[in-house]
C-alpha cells in the first residue's frame, strides 16, 4: 500500500486519554456503565463505530457515484459490540445500519451495501476478523 495519509493517536488505556498528534482529538476515556464504569468518558468501541460509520458512508458515496445512484439522503450507523470470545479474551462484532431512501429498498440497496462493504477500507480491515452484519433500514 502506498500511504496517502497516516493518522497518529496515543492512548494510555480505557481510563485515560486519547490524543491525536495534531491535537484535533483530545478525549477522556472511560469504561461504559455496561462494563462496570462510570460512563464519564468515551470508549474505543464508540471511536471505532464513529470511524467505521463515517468511512462506510463515504465509501457508499464513492460506489454510488460510479453506479450513478443517488445517495443524497443516506445515513449509516455502526453498532460496535464487545464481548467474550471463545478463547476467554474479548472480541468485537459490528452491525452496519444504512438508512436508505425508498428507491434503494430491496435488492438495489442490498447490492449497494455489498459493493460498499467490498470497497470500504474499514470493511477490508475487519474481513475475516470481526463479523459484520449489513442491515437496510
Amino acid at each position: 500500500m502506498d500511504a496517502l495519509y497516516t493518522a497518529v493517536a496515543t492512548a494510555n488505556g480505557r481510563e485515560g486519554r486519547a490524543v491525536s498528534s495534531d491535537g484535533q482529538i483530545d478525549l477522556r476515556l472511560g469504561f461504559p456503565v455496561a462494563l462496570g464504569g462510570d460512563g464519564q468518558g468515551t470508549n474505543p468501541e464508540q471511536l471505532f463505530a464513529a470511524g467505521y460509520a463515517a468511512c462506510f458512508a463515504s465509501a457508499m458515496g464513492n460506489v454510488a457515484r460510479q453506479e450513478k445512484i443517488d445517495v443524497t439522503d443516506v445515513s449509516v450507523t455502526a453498532e460496535v459490540s464487545i464481548g467474550k470470545d471463545t478463547d476467554g479474551g474479548f472480541g468485537l462484532a459490528v452491525v452496519m445500519r444504512a438508512e436508505l431512501p425508498d428507491h434503494l429498498q430491496g435488492p438495489a440497496g442490498e447490492e449497494l451495501l455489498r459493493k460498499t462493504h467490498a470497497f470500504c477500507p474499514y470493511s477490508k480491515a475487519t474481513l475475516g476478523n470481526i463479523p459484520v452484519e449489513l442491515v437496510i433500514e
